[in-house]
């Protein structure tokens, strides 16, 4: 079924080509419908790669770029589409392809390092992102450089991409996040729990950066609940993680409070709060 914008520019072609006295040639008349295709097919694209089924933008991209191999807009597509369908090893050897075309970007050598990343393939990524100009300065590339001076403990030139590549979006609430958890695992709990903070200023419902400030706070022995916004379900979770770290640090009774808690607050039958508690009991 086409767009109602297809149809409507298909009629004003229509009429255009009418209206010209019957001048107008079977060619112009071929041109100016595959326009209006290339319109049509632009955005089908764009629906494909944003709000599509994963598992059905890749077979319509894997078809189209199949049926069109010198589109490189295509092959783009489809190395998206197998990301968002966590296929991310066969996106990483398309990204590859796409970057020994002469038609590669820098562009696309960030996204085949974020591939490789996403395979656990660090040291590629790495000698990716090591071929990208330093021009190139993008919010993705320090993100990824950022991630990949992690693996490598590099915590100083970590902490530069971080700050980098944060101030580089509007939206900086996962790199927050994942910077607060790169604090966390080296024992910066403090600089953690601030971390956490900020991201949840930019984005209050990411859940994950709720459950990380839980961490950095019990880690600190902070076993109040922090004053955030959360539902009655992620109270009762955040509760649970409070509780559960708390245990793990040797402080079993306030854990056992805490996962009672937990087991209250919850809405629904909270099963594995129920059963650490019980297991604490006995």
């Amino acid at each position: 079924m086409r767009h109602p914008m297809f149809l409507a520019l298909c009629l004003t072609g229509a009429a255009l080509l009418s209206g010209c006295g019957g001048g107008t040639s079977n060619d112009e008349a071929k041109r100016a419908i595959k326009s209006v295709n290339v319109v049509d097919e632009t955005n089908l694209n764009d629906v494909m790669l944003t709000v599509g089924d994963p598992k059905e933008a890749v077979a319509y991209f894997q078809k189209a770029s199949t049926e069109n191999p010198d589109r490189i807009d295509l092959k783009r597509g489809l190395a998206k589409s197998l990301i968002r369908a966590n296929r991310a090893t066969e996106a990483a050897s398309v990204w590859t392809a796409i970057v020994n075309s002469p038609e590669g970007k820098p562009d696309d050598r960030v996204s085949l390092a974020d591939a490789q990343i996403r395979t656990n393939n660090w040291p590629a990524a790495e000698a990716t992102l090591n071929t990208i100009p330093p021009t190139v300065e993008t919010f993705e590339r320090y993100r990824l450089e950022a991630m990949v001076a992690d693996s490598k403990k590099n915590w100083k030139k970590a902490d530069s991409f971080y700050e980098i590549a944060a101030g580089l979006t509007t939206k900086p609430s996962g790199v927050l996040n994942n910077w607060g958890f790169s604090k966390l695992t080296r024992g910066d709990n403090t600089g953690a729990e601030k971390l956490f903070i900020e991201a949840l200023t930019y984005d209050p419902s990411m859940f994950t950066a709720k459950n990380n400030l839980v961490l950095a706070r019990a880690a600190q022995r902070k076993y109040d609940m922090p004053v955030i916004e959360m539902s009655q379900p992620e109270r009762a979770q955040l509760l649970y993680t409070l509780g559960l770290a708390a245990v793990k640090q040797g402080d079993v009774n306030v854990g056992k409070t805490l996962l009672q808690q937990a087991v209250d607050t919850s809405p629904t039958y909270f099963e594995a709060a129920v059963r650490s508690l019980e297991a604490l009991e006995a």
